[in-house]
């Protein structure tokens, strides 16, 4: 369990975010962004962490490295890490860009010839409290093009779940179409798309660096077989296997030490200290 940070932390958070928001390039930089078919565009990326439910400490990190625009898998990290950050909202990325990075920079030294030419954030870029979520933290850090994906809408300078929000999700007719999600300020901070014709609840699409937010939402939905884009829902495919296999590991550990405790204290048969940890193991 974390203890929240105190203020003069949450205050140096906002001064780094400050910081590298000035990083941030909302243009396109590379060639194969101004390809109408994203010619050139090889290798596409995914980054995400996801949790052990009721564990607010340990956490899968996960790299995938897919082919354009066959989406073949080319490349795979995943390594079980400990958090040592609090969750806080709007402050994301200082929790999970280490961690991320790592997994990039693992890449870079092992295999560079595999590092992705873009990399999709599961989460949010420019469309965030201070117009710098993880997709951009991520991006500035490893100097990296990267698109933020958010599944749910962050309700945010302006924007909300509001009832014209809902009639320009309706009018969203085929995947492709998209509309923006503009601040009280009038700045576009990224688009509602429609990722694909078999799903109707779209996704929420910002830039995160060295893309703008009209190529990010075009490669978004070219990525996209389902509604979540193949290099964010491979992740989750994969994650749900390595997340089974730690909790299996921890059920053991508890198996192990009831086992020890009724050795320890009580004189039974070893049949009764089976059943101590078949009854741990399913509950």
């Amino acid at each position: 369990m974390f203890v929240p940070p105190g203020e003069d932390l949450v205050n140096q958070w906002e001064s780094e975010q400050a910081r590298l928001r000035l990083q941030v390039m909302e243009e396109d930089t590379e060639d194969w962004q101004r390809s109408p078919d994203f010619s050139g565009l090889e290798r596409v990326g995914g980054v995400d962490l996801s949790f052990i439910k009721g564990d607010d400490v340990n956490a899968c990190a996960q790299l995938v490295v897919l082919s354009y625009p066959d989406m073949e898998v080319l490349y795979e990290d995943s390594q079980m890490v400990t958090l040592t950050a609090p969750y806080i909202a709007g402050f994301l990325a200082f929790r999970e860009t280490p961690f991320l990075l790592e997994a990039l920079q693992r890449l870079e030294r092992n295999q560079p010839k595999l590092l992705p030419q873009v990399v999709f954030v599961d989460g949010n870029g420019l469309f965030h409290y201070r117009e710098f979520g993880l997709a951009c933290h991520l991006g500035v850090l490893s100097g990296m093009p990267c698109v933020g994906v958010a599944k749910n809408l962050l309700q945010v300078q302006g924007v909300n779940k509001s009832e014209e929000h809902q009639l320009q999700i309706s009018a969203l007719q085929k995947g492709g179409d998209s509309f923006p999600l503009t601040a009280a300020s009038g700045k576009v901070l990224g688009k509602a798309l429609r990722s694909s014709d078999k799903s109707s609840k779209p996704v929420y699409v910002s830039v995160g660096h060295k893309i703008s937010v009209d190529t990010a939402v075009r490669l978004t939905h070219s990525c996209c077989h389902y509604r979540v884009p193949e290099p964010i829902r491979q992740l989750k495919k994969d994650a749900t296997a390595d997340l089974k296999n730690s909790e299996d590991q921890q059920v053991q550990k508890t198996c192990v030490c009831v086992c020890v405790c009724v050795r320890v204290r009580v004189r039974v048969r070893v049949r009764v200290r089976a059943r101590a940890c078949v009854y741990v193991g399913q509950y």
